[in-house]
């Protein structure tokens, strides 16, 4: 699942969504790199363990994202929080409706954060303690595995650069944004939460790029949709302790709000 995200809604003079994230999982866990699926109408990586993925977008001006949340206590039972996103993206309701039902079914799920989006509407989407949404404002906001908008100092930190590189009036150079979800630099002590999961992973895991043998930042992914329906999702693609595998550009062209 993302476990970083940052994203811009109807702030920006080009693009309707702007939106970069990191993908934190266990590097064991196999996966297929962002491509255009064969089965489903859905853009992005996939996870070929429960077979949903973490971050999607379709030809529709539809987008996804999901995170989860760090609670060691929580049993983490239900249904694959990825297929909430395949489920959204291959559906046909619209942002509003598919937020609405989701409020019924949500508890099914493990414990999710979910934004979503459409040409017109974005959500904010959780399952814990108990489901409930938002919509989203115009603006820039932050994810993390808390809940929307939790002041964690890596997400505060990317919501600050990814604010910097609109007012610098940029539009289609992303490298300041992806060197920004490259930072290792971590958190002092007194501004750490507390998740339950102590210190020294606290210290770990309060960077943006997190760099680790087992587990760590698998995924960098740039997503921007244009007001005119144009769009262009960017991956790259770490192994284990950072190494770099690979990137992948993928455009799109979804409807444009009208």
């Amino acid at each position: 699942m993302m476990c970083l995200i940052a994203f811009a809604w109807k702030s920006h003079p080009r693009w309707r969504l702007l939106l970069a994230g990191n993908r934190d999982e266990f590097h064991a866990r196999p996966s297929l790199a962002l491509a255009r699926w064969d089965d489903l109408p859905v853009i992005g990586g996939r996870d070929r363990e429960a077979g949903g993925t973490w971050l999607g977008v379709n030809e529709d001006g539809r987008c996804g994202v999901v995170t989860n949340v760090r609670d060691p206590a929580d049993p983490q039972r239900g249904a694959s929080r990825g297929l909430l996103i395949t489920d959204y993206l291959a559906g046909k309701v619209d942002a509003p409706r598919h937020a609405q039902n989701l409020l019924t079914a949500g508890a099914q799920y493990r414990p999710f954060n979910l934004l979503t989006f459409d040409p017109h509407a974005a959500f904010y989407l959780g399952n814990r303690p108990e489901p409930r949404m938002q919509p989203v404002t115009p603006g820039v906001h932050g994810l993390s595995n808390a809940d929307f908008n939790t002041p964690w100092p890596k997400t505060r930190a990317l919501m600050r650069r990814l604010q910097a590189w609109i007012d610098n009036g940029d539009e289609a150079d992303f490298g300041d944004l992806f060197d920004a979800l490259a930072d290792e630099r971590q958190a002092p002590d007194d501004q750490l939460p507390d998740t339950g999961v102590g210190l020294e992973r606290e210290r770990w895991l309060s960077s943006a790029f997190i760099r680790g043998e087992r587990y760590g930042t698998r995924a960098s992914t740039l997503v921007a949709i244009g007001h005119d329906g144009k769009g262009v999702i960017v991956e790259r693609r770490f192994g284990p302790l950072g190494s770099f595998e690979g990137e992948t550009t993928l455009h799109f062209t979804s409807p444009s709000p009208g």
